[in-house]
């Protein structure tokens, strides 16, 4: 997979200031998003908006990086103003460097003069905000609850957690780009997000969950049952550094079955419930969500 001009900059860019990730992450989500965009995106906008939804992806990982891999609060903090129009940010508050500030600034700006083609980029701008601080707070809960694994509870890991899919903000960039749109529809399309964001976050947590409990991440909703269910104690995670006993443990708790199932029930339901939409096609939207998931598993321990 080739990444397009302005996505391949930024990529190589982020190679300069950040090495918590690889280049294979931005390829996967480019390669992966026509399998889970809205049916009623213009077809003439459709490469636009997949470059724009990677973009967002860059961001938003950036983010992640900083306040999860980091534990830096105070940039994490300050780069999540960028995307709040109503409140001036000042680098000099960031722990980071002016030049790496920048290129964080540089992903925000870029994803959004990206939006000025935008049909109806004002019609769903607050909508988008909302959705966005929704991620934002979803980051800021899995930070606490690896710096507190005693609070790790899984309705919060599901609730909150699955917001860091970003499936409402990329929805809301798809819907930015549909005319044709009838915004009657809008609720069934969101209703439907709940399911998928939350199929999205298990596929996340089943490939996911083993490297970040290495990394002292315990907030993955398969790690945050096993603590729940005694199978591994919060205090013995947190004080030890050799954390392989307790990868074993949990992986012959048999909680990734669990999840599994619990990926193919959601599935099922949403696949047979009656969906009233006639702007966008929302069976296409779930059946895609079988690509997201076999994405998931066939690179497991790549990203």
């Amino acid at each position: 997979m080739t990444l397009p001009g302005r996505v391949g900059e930024l990529a190589d860019a982020y190679d300069r200031y950040f090495e918590e990730r690889n280049r294979f992450l931005w390829q996967w989500i480019y390669s992966l998003f026509p399998s889970f965009t809205l049916s009623s995106v213009a077809e003439e906008h459709a490469a636009h908006v997949r470059e724009q939804k990677t973009i967002l992806t860059m961001y938003v990982t950036v983010l992640d990086d900083l306040i999860e891999h980091r534990g830096d609060r105070r940039t994490f903090e300050e780069a999540c103003r960028l995307a709040c129009d109503s409140v001036d940010t000042d680098p000099q508050r960031a722990a980071v460097d002016a030049e790496t500030f920048a290129f964080v600034e540089r992903l925000w700006t870029e994803f959004e003069d990206g939006l000025s083609d935008a049909p109806r980029r004002e019609e769903f701008a607050d909508i988008f905000a909302y959705d966005f601080n929704q991620t934002a707070d979803a980051m800021e809960y899995s930070a606490l609850v690896s710096d507190n694994p005693c609070m790790a509870n899984l309705t919060g890991a599901t609730q909150y957690d699955s917001h860091n899919m970003v499936m409402f903000p990329y929805a809301d960039v798809d819907l930015m780009y549909s005319p044709a749109f009838d915004p009657a529809d809008l609720g069934a399309v969101r209703n439907t997000l709940w399911d998928l964001q939350e199929m999205a976050r298990i596929g996340n947590w089943l490939t996911t969950w083993e490297r970040e409990v290495v990394e002292g991440d315990f907030s993955a909703g398969i790690v945050v049952a096993a603590i729940e269910e005694g199978v591994v104690s919060p205090s013995e995670v947190e004080a030890t550094e050799d954390r392989e006993p307790f990868v074993e443990s949990i992986r012959s708790s048999g909680l990734e079955n669990r999840f599994r199932r619990r990926w193919h029930r959601i599935y099922e339901d949403v696949q047979s419930r009656h969906r009233d939409a006639e702007s966008v096609d929302l069976a296409a939207l779930v059946a895609g969500m079988e690509t997201v998931f076999e994405y998931h598993l066939a690179t497991e321990g790549l990203k």
